[in-house]
């Protein structure tokens, strides 16, 4: 019951906290304060502004009135103290991992992370900041990988394209005994089904591109976390780098806000169906997604989810680029291209020809397909799968 209670504050959430309409006039949609800088009556007014500009409007690249409604919608949601939006969700974890190390750290990766970021930790080593993966997501074997100079645990759950879950309240006591901080992209679930922060993870990563947005139009990303590290954050990686997510961007992102409990329940609705079916097929060896009862985590799905997204990875028993290649180029309803959770159904894979050696080295089967169960009828995308799936 409680989690029906919190999807209903959530809904309220979404649709009107923090939007204040007697403030714009009555107007039910806040005004996109395109401006990119404020004045002041004086010199002195002008200069306590910005002395203390996270708590005043001075110029674009720190505040604004309509960032301000997503931001404090978002902390909410997440039942967080603060939010920063920024212009990519790269934008939001390069600043979160930024922050939290100096040269000669470790940062420890749980399982599978998202492609980009593993580029952003190959990155750092250049400043000295070395990182290793853990292809597991056992709280034990996660405690055995940490090292002496572990500064971060940086994980997703579910794990990119494996859909494996953490256990994320043992995770963050493993972390805080040894003194990490730890870092989750927690865009699979959105805020709507899953809180890591209740559960004492450190900081939240939002791609607020994928079903926050939902329509394939808003770039953007999101940190949510305490406000004593916001205040880091603000301070150095938010202004200094300066890769703000724009009013015109944010006013999209405020419209994907007020649908996203509708769309969450329909995207679940098909992904569930999409599994199960997958999951019966002859031509398919493992279906990755923890809404089904036969998931390897589907009773800890219990305790940290309520609910489920529309992405998934299936893998074919003729585990090979060429039969991953026939698969994905007979579907019609799921389109080829990267990302997720917007209204459309998406197809990818990593197995990009040349890999499968390192596919083989990360756990990940070479004849995996990635699937984003979009918001069609669910009728038009198994019939596309049965028909892409046949000899």
């Amino acid at each position: 019951m409680s989690h029906i209670k919190d999807f209903e504050i959530d809904k309220q959430i979404c649709m009107q906290f923090e939007e204040d309409r007697e403030r714009f006039a009555g107007a039910v949609v806040p005004p996109t304060f395109q401006n990119t800088l404020f004045t002041y009556p004086t010199l002195d007014e002008l200069s306590e502004a910005v002395q203390f500009e996270k708590q005043h409007y001075v110029y674009g690249r720190g505040t604004n009135p309509t960032v301000e409604i997503v931001e404090k919608k978002l902390a909410a949601l997440e039942r967080g103290e603060e939010c920063k939006t920024f212009a990519s969700g790269m934008a939001a974890i390069t600043a979160a991992i930024i922050n939290s190390v100096q040269s000669g750290d470790h940062i420890l990766c749980v399982s599978h992370l998202y492609y980009s970021t593993m580029e952003l930790l190959k990155y750092l080593g250049k400043f000295n900041i070395s990182h290793s993966v853990v292809y597991s997501t056992n709280t034990e074997e996660i405690s055995q990988a940490i090292q002496s100079n572990t500064k971060v645990i940086v994980l997703e759950s579910p794990t990119d394209m494996s859909y494996r879950l953490v256990d994320l309240p043992a995770v963050s006591r493993l972390a805080k005994t040894n003194g990490i901080r730890t870092i989750i992209d927690n865009t699979w679930a959105t805020p709507l089904f899953q809180k890591p922060l209740t559960h004492g993870i450190d900081i939240v990563v939002h791609a607020a591109s994928k079903y926050l947005g939902g329509h394939s139009d808003v770039l953007g990303g999101a940190l949510i976390t305490s406000k004593k590290i916001m205040k880091s954050i603000f301070d150095k990686e938010y202004l200094l780098m300066g890769a703000v997510m724009p009013p015109s961007e944010v006013t999209l992102l405020l419209r994907g806000l007020r649908t996203l409990p509708l769309r969450l329940l329909a995207h679940q609705e098909n992904a569930l169906k999409v599994a199960a079916f997958l999951e019966s097929h002859p031509h398919v060896a493992k279906v990755h997604f923890p809404g089904l009862a036969t998931h390897s985590d589907y009773l800890l799905g219990k305790k940290l989810l309520t609910g489920y997204s529309g992405l998934m990875s299936f893998e074919l028993r003729e585990a090979h680029y060429r039969q991953v290649e026939k698969v994905v180029n007979k579907l019609k309803a799921f389109k080829i291209g990267v990302s997720f959770g917007s209204f459309e159904s998406l197809v990818s894979s990593p197995n990009l020809s040349n890999n499968e050696g390192q596919l083989l080295r990360e756990h990940i089967s070479p004849g995996t397909i990635r699937l984003a169960v979009g918001l069609e009828d669910i009728n038009v995308l198994i019939d596309d799968l049965k028909q892409s799936l046949m000899d």
